[in-house]
């Protein structure tokens, strides 16, 4: 195969950008699609187009020659985007969650990162064959687990009490930390003098936690002074945070080497804390960022791997040290750093179950070789501190993206699927829905900024949380377990809207519903019921038509196009009623509509493996047998029930007699 992007030309450089990003975004949606997690397939679209078109025989050179491409570049190049992850990632920590989590990630960040460190440094040496100086350096870049990799874990665990903050301050703390550990661990290899190595040692550290500190800092308090001022328009924040994360990743580097990466997280997390002014547009803008630097780096870092540095390790030593790494190195980590911490032996295993490594260590590594290669010391081979970080990763994520949701499943400390809903709104009618939502066993939250309603709420029984959702602090002190969806119910149109938008980086937009206060004045027809009006196979998925219009305002409509909140209230406020019917054989969902009439406003079907379906706008619905149907209705409009020949169990069906059947009515 013609090595096309080999060469540095203008044209080149510009057909492998564009190779490089439509495999990072290709590979991240084919992952989307069969339901696997990205990173493997953006290592090996990378493989493909570098290492691997000689592997397959179908050429000398590769696709993609990274180093011909970048030059003298692909070092900055990738340390500045690990800043932009990081800086991202410190976006999402929050002092409020550290409050009941700080110590056990203070003690997994240093005293289970140092029992890694040393545990892969013997086994790099001993298993692998390196050398002191090359095991001690790859030690160092394992302590780090990375955000990339622990989000979206979590995302797919739902993991219930500390364990979602445990993880993802560690996954983000750790990253910095790592990455310096790596720095002293490289300087202690490049120093001429060892009697020096301790003060060196000291001195970078110090430099490091001061420039990094103190330029994160400074950035982060000029930004929020130019916002607050009005000095920089809203077009223009976005791209100047960017800005300042590759300046302050710069002037920190400048000081101490590789220190702009813990000033980006610093620059972060201080933003991320702050009450001052609004940052949401830029968080958004960074996590769309994110995902376009994390496709590319992969793709570049995995493409300039060498096939002779997987040789020279071997393919048994690799596995027998990833099994190291898993086994020994993380729970005995974890077994020390979390003892009297407050997590049960639960929550403790499933952490011990969760250190994947992902771009941060790929990344330092790659960085490192190059470092030791120029620097021409003797030692054999830095490649293969490259070689075994990528195995590694591939190990580690195929292990624990398998195991830890197996686990936390079973340990019972993982929401996989929960049903429960969130009701932005707690009027009248919110709380008849919820209440009989509560007694079917579906867990339900509602909050509201009304204290009377939130009063008539508690004593009802009902979860009821007074504050509002559009503040962060209220947002994150909500407990979510248990929890999966959300319902916006309030009568400001425009709070439902905001609200939902918060609700969407929660749950996902798929997840997140809503309904008209008022519906324009119209000459329609009276409503129909649950609006089953799409064909079968768009029964799943985003909804067509008018529904996807509300839903790209924030939001699936609910119940359907027809029908307001005003309106639902009304008829529950005049005598309607909610009630939750069981559908049987013999009394199957026709018989149903038939006894209810189209007037009926069927809302929700409990299912009978015990999930909840929404109705939503131009979304069909057909109860089976065993399933609960809920449903406002007009009990002035209901028909005389048949006489059924068989007899109903108890709420199963009509009995013959004037009472609709039904299993709870409010």
């Amino acid at each position: 195969m013609t090595p096309l992007l080999a060469s540095a030309g203008a044209a080149e450089v510009t057909m492998a950008l564009s190779l490089i990003a439509a495999l990072g975004i290709g590979a991240q949606w084919l992952a989307w699609r069969l339901k696997i997690p990205s990173i493997l397939l953006l290592l090996l679209f990378g493989f493909l187009v570098g290492p691997g078109v000689r592997f397959l025989g179908l050429g000398s050179e590769p696709l993609l020659d990274v180093n011909s491409v970048f030059g003298d570049l692909l070092t900055p190049l990738v340390e500045v985007c690990v800043s932009l992850i990081l800086y991202e990632g410190g976006l999402t920590l929050r002092y409020g969650e550290i409050k009941s989590v700080g110590r056990v990630v203070a003690m997994l960040v240093t005293v289970a990162a140092i029992i890694t460190w040393v545990v892969a440094s013997v086994a790099a040496s001993f298993i692998l064959g390196f050398p002191t100086e090359l095991a001690i350096l790859l030690g160092a870049v394992l302590i780090v687990t990375g955000p990339t990799v622990i989000g979206p874990l979590l995302e797919h665990i739902r993991p219930s009490g500390l364990l979602g903050p445990v993880l993802r301050w560690e996954g983000i703390v750790i990253d910095p930390i790592g990455a310096l550990s790596a720095v002293l661990a490289l300087e202690v290899i490049l120093i001429s003098n060892p009697g020096d190595a301790i003060g060196e040692v000291l001195m970078a550290l110090g430099m490091t936690v001061f420039a990094g500190g103190a330029f994160g800092l400074l950035a982060a308090g000029l930004i929020i002074w130019v916002i607050d001022k009005f000095w920089i328009p809203e077009r223009l924040q976005n791209p100047a945070s960017l800005a300042f994360v590759v300046i302050v990743h710069g002037l920190s580097n400048g000081l101490q080497e590789s220190s702009g990466l813990f000033a980006a997280t610093v620059m972060g997390m201080a933003l991320a804390n702050q009450n001052r002014v609004d940052i949401r547009h830029i968080v958004e803008f960074k996590e769309n960022l994110r995902v376009l630097i994390i496709g590319a780096l992969f793709v570049v870092l995995s493409a300039r791997v060498k096939l002779s540095a997987f040789a020279g390790v071997g393919v048994w030593p690799v596995a027998l040290f990833l099994i190291v790494l898993i086994v020994v190195a993380r729970p005995i980590g974890v077994l020390i750093a979390t003892l009297r911490s407050g997590l049960t032996w639960r929550e403790r295993a499933v952490v011990a179950l969760m250190a994947p490594r992902g771009i941060v260590a790929a990344a330092i590594a790659s960085v490192f070789a190059l470092t030791l290669a120029d620097a021409g010391l003797d030692i054999e081979q830095p490649d293969r501190l490259v070689a075994v970080t990528f195995a590694t990763i591939v190990g580690t994520v195929l292990f624990y993206g398998i195991v830890a949701p197996i686990v936390a499943r079973r340990l019972e400390v993982a929401d996989q699927d929960p049903q429960g809903v969130v009701f932005v709104g707690a009027s009248p009618f919110v709380q008849a829905l919820a209440t009989l939502l509560t007694s079917r066993g579906i867990r339900v939250v509602v909050v509201d900024t009304n204290r009377g309603n939130i009063t008539t709420a508690r004593m009802a029984g009902l979860d009821a949380r007074y504050g509002n959702v559009l503040e962060d602090a209220f947002l994150e002190s909500l407990d979510f377990r248990g929890i999966g969806r959300a319902i916006a119910m309030t009568p400001n149109a425009e709070v439902n809207t905001l609200a939902l938008q918060r609700f969407e980086r929660v749950f996902g937009k798929a997840d997140v519903y809503r309904i008209p206060v008022r519906r324009k004045k119209t000459k329609t027809a009276p409503p129909k019921g649950d609006g089953a009006t799409a064909p079968k196979s768009e029964s799943k998925g985003h909804a067509k038509g008018g529904a996807d219009r509300v839903q790209a305002e924030h939001g699936r409509r609910l119940f359907n196009d027809e029908i307001d909140l005003h309106t639902l209230q009304e008829h529950h406020a005049g005598g309607w009623v909610l009630r939750a019917t069981n559908i049987s054989d013999e009394f199957n969902y026709r018989s149903y509509r038939t006894l209810y009439g189209a007037g009926a406003q069927v809302m929700f079907v409990h299912e009978k493996d015990g999930s909840l379906t929404i109705v939503a706008a131009n979304k069909s619905v057909t109860p089976e047998s065993g399933d609960v149907v809920i449903a406002l209705i007009d009990p002035d409009e209901l028909l005389m029930p048949p006489m059924f020949s068989a007899p109903a169990a108890e709420g199963d069906g009509p009995e013959p007699r004037a009472e609709p059947p039904s299993a709870a009515s409010s």
